[in-house]
């Protein structure tokens, strides 16, 4: 039988006529003489049997419906263990209201994920080429010049072939970063973690780059508690990596004139917290929450005169994330910016 309202009446109105001439034809068979208490023993006997037979074949009728409900949405399960339990049972219809809306929620949640991961991955791939692109047609230019004779000209000969593997550099290093990332992601990548002194990789980082620092008329301060040594946790030449990332960034943005970029240690319990802060030309608080996106940049003209790959934040980010640790910006216009990042002690 199929369990549509009508037929779900039809039944009840069929059992509740059943009890009615069961009860008159035995009064009549029997000769019994009516009587009050016969009026109210039979209302009794009618209304419990219609009780439960309504009772039933609703509970049967909604239970189907809500069950291709339930299975519809994948939460049949739920209800088989008793998951819902806690809901009240009888109010039936706000049960499955409320199920029926955190399904909803959560596929909306997953829609609007789909959506992000849609916009991210059609943004990404229009960085990748359009950052591959120049280097490319550079390339292309430099090479149709010297075959249309410019290789037998030695004074642009030499030059156009330093040029074109100054291009081929470039891609290299976005290749190189970009497969990096993706061995973050995947898990691939496995950190070798010893135990090291931190301020004595921030002074070998300083000497790094001092030559550049220099060019940029900027001063690299190491700011730590005199003949002490804090140790730390981590693989030494990743967080060398973050360290030279963070302090050529500050050196490529700084000052043109009296550039200062400051490294301090703060002792935090458990994790020693590192910060590596300018007097640059600072951030909008409109671009901080992307900083640490792949090839997002603030000021893309001139973050491509330097010729980084738009990767090192991202990179960054990923390394210290990959030490179970995290990073954070702070940064004001015309002020200057500051990375903080956490690294367990050793």
């Amino acid at each position: 039988m199929k369990h549509a309202p009508r037929n779900v009446a039809l039944l009840n109105a069929g059992i509740i006529t059943l009890v009615f001439v069961v009860m008159y034809t035995g009064m009549v068979y029997t000769g019994m003489p009516f009587r009050m208490v016969h009026f109210v023993a039979g209302s009794l006997l009618i209304f419990t049997a219609a009780y439960l037979t309504i009772y039933y074949s609703l509970n049967r009728f909604i239970y189907n419906r809500l069950k291709i409900i339930y299975k519809t949405i994948g939460k049949w399960h739920e209800v088989k263990r008793g998951q819902h339990k806690d809901k009240n049972p009888d109010d039936i219809l706000g049960m499955v209201n409320q199920v029926v809306l955190e399904w909803h929620d959560t596929q909306q949640q997953k829609i609007d994920e789909l959506q992000k991961m849609a916009d991210y991955r059609r943004e990404f791939l229009g960085n990748v080429s359009h950052e591959l692109k120049t280097p490319i047609f550079n390339i292309q230019g430099y090479i149709l010049t010297l075959l249309d004779g410019g290789l037998k000209d030695k004074k642009i000969n030499k030059k156009f072939l330093e040029k074109s593997a100054k291009s081929v550099d470039r891609m290299i290093a976005i290749v190189q970063d970009l497969e990096e990332i993706t061995k973050f992601e995947s898990g691939v990548m496995n950190l070798d973690e010893t135990v090291f002194n931190i301020n004595e990789l921030c002074r070998e980082v300083a000497e790094f780059l001092e030559v550049k620092a220099d060019k940029n008329d900027t001063q690299i301060i190491i700011k730590e508690p005199e003949n002490s040594r804090i140790n730390v946790v981590a693989d030494k030449m990743r967080i060398k990596q973050v360290l030279i990332n963070l302090v050529d960034n500050a050196i490529n943005y700084g000052r043109v004139e009296n550039g200062r970029i400051t490294i301090s240690f703060y002792d935090f319990h458990d994790n020693v917290l590192v910060e590596v802060g300018d007097n640059g030309i600072g951030i909008s608080e409109a671009n901080l929450p992307r900083i640490f996106e792949r090839f997002y940049r603030v000021d893309k003209s001139r973050s491509r005169e330097k010729g980084g790959t738009g990767l090192g934040l991202a990179i960054v980010k990923h390394i210290i994330e990959a030490h179970r640790q995290s990073i954070s910006v702070r940064s004001k216009p015309d002020k200057g910016t500051t990375f903080s990042f956490t690294l367990k002690k050793g």
